[in-house]
């Protein structure tokens, strides 16, 4: 029987105050651990933020949403994982009621014809300014 993968968005926010190289540490071993353990669609690292409200007295954190598709016990299992490091200030992952490789790919589609477009738009303005330089001289 085949596997059901649902699509899940995790959040997380690290603690920033032990280095650059301690937070992308810590992003990259919990990243791998979704690769490791499901198909990922898109990491987004929005980069050191500051907190709406101190979290263990910190104004800063790091962000990182990491979208996935798993099984539907891998969410629970990679919340204890956050849960249990100290440098994960706060977690969060929630189930997508979308495909998110399907969303991703129709919204590459939509972006590619408006590059197409640009560029034809970009050609068509050359040979215009070409004409017009060829009608000055």
């Amino acid at each position: 029987m085949d596997k059901v993968l649902n699509s899940y968005e995790v959040m997380f926010i690290t603690d920033v105050s032990k280095g650059d190289e301690a937070t992308e540490a810590t992003v990259s071993k919990f990243v791998s651990i979704i690769e490791n353990n499901a198909e990922v669609i898109d990491v987004a690292k929005w980069g050191k933020r500051r907190l709406a409200y101190l979290i263990n007295d910190m104004p800063e954190g790091f962000y990182t949403v990491v979208t996935f598709k798993a099984e539907s016990a891998f969410p629970n299992e990679l919340e204890r994982l956050m849960n249990i490091d100290e440098t994960v200030m706060r977690s969060l992952v929630t189930k997508l009621e979308y495909d998110a490789a399907e969303k991703k790919a129709k919204l590459a589609e939509v972006s590619e014809p408006a590059t197409e477009d640009a560029a034809a738009e970009a050609s068509s303005e050359t040979v215009a300014e070409e004409a017009v330089s060829d009608v000055e001289e």
